[in-house]
């Protein structure tokens, strides 16, 4: 193939599929001997976890609302620099956005600020006709938006296919460049609001393969990828400090919830970056400055968590020494005292925090969030600026009054100011899930205040 190619597969709302064309099309690249590059709008960790395993590489989040159009920009071009394609999923509905009539937030928004081709995935089932006008709505909604064709989910049969083909050449909208036919075993487990975890799901190779086998069988490959020819965005290169300070980061069944970007910002600032298990690793990593716990679903593997006591108290050692520990969402439901999951069943964390964490039957926190620190912390001084996302289905009850992180507030115009989150001086922790391309300046700070402890 000559050129370089890049799209934007984009739905018409959650669940109609768009992971599994995404993850179908990414595998029958690959399997062309491609270098194709994932990429997911919005702040979502789960979905990019599948995107490693289909196309052998790490995909990267792109959110205009958190990371702002530069960074969006930057995180993109860079991550294109050898790849031979670009394969965008979208994040909910194409329009949906950080707050109404706005699309900030929004897959549009990233396809129009990229200048990329959109796809627009459509689930048919039990659907004729109606196909051209969905298609002619999300075409014509928003003309900063450039739809080149449909892929069409769920159909029932080839003649079904064909149908929607037509009715789509009749109405002279975007073509149907391929379609999937229903097949349960392509769907994937979900929990909350968004899929089971790959690495709980331990969906094959085999599997992967057969969804790159469907596509290479039901779409028209070679016509996705020449109604996609684009230029590669230009970029500067990245600067690097050398390595000054070694950073553990919780990396196992229980916490993987990472933005690469936010890793990449780390090394870029001269963090050497060590993984460990909480649940396998009896002790913390060697000669290490500061601890990073991300996000996952400790609650499911609360017991191994409880059973791991050499590593809790390394942990509580390691902060009680003063070690700098940052912690967001699962990492800060590890760091306190008890956790009690949705059986009712209590164990022991890290004792770090005094709090307990308690697992709820609905959604406790759910959204875009902008973040001030209330006191001087390791990121900088009072009132130093993230924006992150918070998504949770626990709540943290203090045994005491302590110090708050974080003033907070939603994306929506009237949202206003509430403090959230637990800090010590040299424990950072809340449920707020930061991107760090928000503010790069503070994870410098970051890194000065901890090498100079």
């Amino acid at each position: 193939m000559n050129g370089f190619s890049a799209l934007c597969i984009a739905g018409t709302s959650s669940g109609d599929g768009k992971t599994t064309v995404t993850l179908a099309l990414l595998r029958a690249l690959v399997k062309r001997k491609l270098n194709v590059q994932p990429f997911k709008c919005g702040p979502d960790y789960i979905d990019p976890t599948f995107h490693n395993i289909a196309a052998h590489r790490h995909s990267r989040n792109l959110d205009c609302w958190m990371m702002g159009a530069e960074q969006v920009k930057r995180s993109f071009a860079g991550g294109i620099t050898e790849a031979d394609c670009a394969v965008i999923e979208g994040v909910m509905g194409m329009f949906d956005s950080a707050a109404p009539g706005s699309l900030e937030g929004s897959t549009a928004e990233v396809a129009s600020l990229l200048d990329v081709p959109v796809i627009l995935t459509v689930n048919c089932r039990g659907m004729a006709g109606s196909i051209a006008a969905i298609v002619k709505g999300y075409t014509e909604f928003c003309d900063k938006v450039k739809v080149v064709g449909v892929i069409a989910n769920m159909t029932g049969s080839e003649t079904h296919a064909a149908i929607l083909r037509r009715a789509l050449e009749l109405a002279n909208l975007p073509p149907l460049l391929g379609y999937l036919p229903r097949n349960e075993h392509w769907a994937l487990p979900e929990r909350h609001l968004g899929l089971v975890p790959f690495i709980e799901n331990e969906k094959s190779d085999e599997w992967f393969e057969q969804l790159g086998q469907a596509a290479e069988q039901y779409f028209d490959i070679d016509w996705i990828l020449a109604l996609c020819r684009m230029e590669k965005i230009a970029t500067q290169p990245k600067t690097s400090h050398p390595a000054g300070a070694r950073l553990a980061i919780a990396r196992d069944e229980a916490f993987h919830f990472y933005y690469q970007d936010n890793l990449d910002i780390l090394r870029e600032n001269g963090f050497e970056l060590v993984d460990f298990s909480p649940i396998h690793d009896l002790l913390l990593p060697d000669n290490i400055q500061g601890i990073y716990l991300g996000g996952g679903f400790p609650e499911v593997f609360a017991a191994g968590l409880e059973e791991n006591s050499s590593m809790r108290q390394a942990i509580k050692n390691f902060a009680g020494n003063g070690g700098a520990i940052y912690a967001e969402c699962g990492g800060f439901m590890y760091l306190t005292e008890r956790l009690t999951d949705n059986a009712g069943k209590s164990m022991t964390m890290c004792g770090v925090i005094p709090a307990r964490t308690f697992m709820g039957e609905r959604l406790g926190s759910f959204g875009y969030r902008e973040a001030k620190t209330c006191e001087d912390t390791f990121f900088g001084p009072a009132g130093t600026i993230f924006k992150g996302h918070e998504f949770h289905w626990s709540d943290v009850e203090f045994n005491s009054v302590v110090e708050p992180l974080w003033l907070t507030k939603g994306s929506h115009p009237e949202s206003e100011w509430s403090p959230c989150g637990y800090n010590s001086g040299n424990v950072c922790a809340s449920y707020i899930h930061l991107h760090f391309a928000s503010n790069l300046k503070a994870i410098a700070s970051m890194f000065h205040c901890i090498v100079s402890r």
